[in-house]
């Protein structure tokens, strides 16, 4: 009989369970449900929810969730619930429960995407995935993570990276910065990187047009997700600030995964992942971001030779989850 173990993918938004039958090593996803956060109390609650149904015995369960671990308790950014591995364990029957940050169960998930999961921005002139790798991650907030390689095995380093200051490459770039600092006092990368940072990007170029706000525009900002109405418009080429603001997300996005690339020494990769990239693939495509990735002068041709993926499939951080509850048996 196949185990079967528990995994999820928790977020300020959404949160998703997984069931998996482990087999060999590896996890198989049998059923999965996606939830909204802020209709249930406790993770606990979301767990007996889903599991009040199945008729199979959990072995293991790991869950992926925004913010540090600390303690076995998850301090978590932007979810009210307080999450504990022995309430967890408690709950499931004494089930063996493991929290991980969700950027370091993306970055186990975006080891065990295929080849039809991802699209290539620069080729490697090195072995992907033989040495440490780094994942970013743009959605709801931005998240940053590492891998580690070490005798044939990576190993997650989870961060806060999307919270440390936000560096301006250029002019237009210190104005931005000077905008977001009298709004926000301390203006970390998060701030323009993520949905409601494309939206302070467009509001900065609002403040420089003399024009008025497109009637269609102003409504759709209104009655929609901010981020997505400004990429959208972008793409079809409806508004120029949303043009501009995408092209200047993407600018900065690139920059951003440069960093994160020597500061993890990334030689075996770079992923970017989380709900916005596959949305705006074209705009990733187009040349900037790359330039913006590789303009660190003396390192620019070392970053030349690291694969840059984008990771299609968004349920990085549950397939990560699953892997580790799986290595929990």
């Amino acid at each position: 009989m196949a185990t079967v173990i528990l995994a999820g993918d928790i977020g300020g938004t959404n949160t998703r369970l997984g069931l998996f039958r482990v087999e060999n090593g590896a996890p198989t996803l049998i059923g999965s449900h996606r939830y909204a956060t802020a209709h249930f109390a406790s993770l606990e609650a979301v767990c007996a929810d889903f599991l009040r149904l199945s008729r199979d015995a959990i072995s293991s369960a790991c869950f992926g969730v925004p913010g540090p671990i600390i303690g076995g308790a998850a301090h978590a950014t932007n979810v009210s619930w307080t999450m504990r591995e022995e309430s967890l364990a408690r709950a499931l029957n004494g089930t063996p429960v493991r929290l991980i940050n969700d950027l370091g169960a993306t970055a186990y998930g975006v080891m065990h995407l295929d080849d039809s999961e991802v699209s290539v921005l620069q080729k490697s002139a090195l072995p992907i995935n033989q040495g440490n790798v780094a994942v970013i991650a743009a959605g709801t907030g931005l998240g940053e993570a590492g891998l580690a390689y070490e005798n044939g095995r990576h190993y997650a380093i989870a961060s806060e990276g999307g919270h440390a200051s936000f560096a301006p490459q250029n002019d237009e770039q210190v104005e931005l910065y000077r905008y977001l600092r009298a709004r926000f006092g301390h203006v970390s990368s998060e701030r323009v990187l993520s949905g409601p940072g494309l939206f302070n990007i467009y509001s900065f170029l609002r403040t420089r047009r003399t024009t008025e706000e497109p009637k269609w525009l102003t409504e759709l900002l209104e009655e929609e997700d901010a981020g997505a109405v400004i990429s959208e418009a972008a793409l079809e080429r409806r508004d120029p600030e949303c043009i501009r603001a995408l092209e200047i997300f993407v600018d900065i996005y690139g920059a951003e995964a440069g960093n994160l690339a020597l500061k993890m020494l990334a030689l075996g990769g770079v992923y970017v992942s989380g709900g916005i990239a596959p949305k705006i693939l074209p705009a990733l495509r187009d040349g900037r971001f790359m330039r913006a990735f590789a303009d660190k002068g003396r390192l620019n041709e070392m970053l030349s030779k690291i694969e840059v993926r984008v990771a299609m499939n968004e349920d990085a951080a549950l397939i990560g989850a699953a892997w580790l509850a799986a290595s929990m048996l």
